[in-house]
């Protein structure tokens, strides 16, 4: 399930070996700190509009823009510093109404007692980045338990919410154990995601999805205190996120740096806690395939993360996962069959793979037949 993107086709048709390079360097650039040396960063003969997709489509044109910020002023491509700029810019505006919808979910599931975690979007960058505005975030992600789910999808319909028409079906809310709820079609519509599950079929999921609100904790966010997840889980999460967009091969350098941000915060002891917490959900080598794909796309070795993930698709060399990650449009990529991933991420345990493999051929008979555009 690839996104419908026509750049997709422009870089596929183009040599973009160098610009996925440049793109890559930029966001080693950005997390070697501000203190480090700029480093070379030119792009003579790049195309500046493949890198400005290469960017975008996996979300990271911001982290880019702050790289590109610390580089001598004659090293900035002047076209491609005014596009990330403005994307930046986009971002900016879009964020602050997610946040403005967010705070409005809020009070309306806190005053209906509902119980309800915030997932990812600009709360998530804020704790990751100091900075809200890193990625752009149309849609308002929340959790809710089972026994939850249409009590809080009530709620969302008495401040105007309604459940999208193409997620109405057996598919979305049985296997994906979610719903787009939208309101208003005016110039700034506002969307949620209503989630009770965590991974779509094909990935595993976490044996205990409850858990993921029993350990949040409140932040602040322009003064309310809001339910989030756990560090534990915020990792846990960008990891599941990762593990779902190379399921569908999307680019997914975004996540990835969700990743590094998050492991980055963790010292042995705690990384050591996030290991245990994920072996429980029967997320550890989901974790450490996060972990592999953050050392290969951005560096690093040596941490206890870092050493436990180098045996996860370890037949996958680092340059065939870099654009697994980057660059998933390339048609000289050599992707690994999906039940390979799968039985890899399931610990090569034959009942563990054999139930998830169930649950994901279930989903997609329903999902061909539910998703067929005569019954939406």
């Amino acid at each position: 399930m690839a996104l419908p993107d026509g750049s997709y086709e422009r870089l596929r048709a183009a040599d973009c070996a160098d610009e996925v390079a440049y793109v890559r360097a930029c966001l080693r650039l950005y997390f070697a700190g501000a203190g480090a040396a700029a480093g070379d960063v030119s792009m003579p003969g790049l195309g500046g509009a493949n890198v400005a997709d290469i960017a975008r489509l996996n979300k990271v044109a911001t982290f880019v823009l702050k790289a590109l910020s610390r580089a001598p002023a004659n090293e900035r491509p002047p076209e491609l510093f005014h596009w990330l700029d403005t994307y930046r810019r986009r971002t900016v505006s879009m964020n602050a109404s997610c946040i403005m919808d967010s705070m409005a979910i809020h009070d309306v599931l806190r005053e209906s007692r509902i119980d309800f975690v915030f997932l990812k979007g600009p709360f998530q960058q804020q704790l990751l980045y100091d900075d809200h505005f890193m990625k752009p975030s149309g849609d308002v992600d929340i959790l809710v338990s089972p026994v939850g789910y249409f009590k809080a999808r009530d709620a969302l319909r008495s401040i105007g919410y309604e459940v999208a028409g193409k997620s109405r079906s057996v598919w979305w809310v049985r296997f994906l154990g979610e719903q787009h709820m939208t309101r208003g079609d005016g110039p700034r519509p506002s969307t949620v995601d209503l989630h009770y599950r965590l991974q779509q079929p094909g990935s595993p999921s976490p044996r205990d999805a409850d858990g993921f609100l029993r350990r949040k904790r409140q932040v602040e966010i322009a003064g309310a205190t809001v339910p989030f997840t756990s560090a534990a889980d915020t990792l846990l999460l960008s990891c599941i996120s990762l593990a779902k967009a190379l399921f569908n091969r999307e680019p997914c350098a975004g996540y990835v740096c969700d990743v590094r941000a998050s492991a980055s915060r963790l010292d042995e002891a705690d990384q050591q806690l996030v290991l245990d917490a994920a072996v429980a959900q029967g997320l550890d080598d989901t974790l450490l395939l996060g972990v592999r794909a953050a050392d290969v796309l951005l560096g690093g070795a040596g941490t206890l993360l870092s050493e436990r993930a180098t045996r996860i698709l370890s037949r996958i060399g680092n340059e065939d996962l870099l654009n697994m990650v980057m660059a998933p449009w390339l048609s000289s990529l050599r992707w690994p069959q999906r039940r390979t991933v799968l039985w890899e991420l399931c610990g090569r345990a034959p009942v563990r793979y054999l139930a998830e493999a169930g649950w994901a051929a279930s989903a997609d008979i329903s999902r061909r037949i539910f998703e067929r555009p005569g019954n939406r």
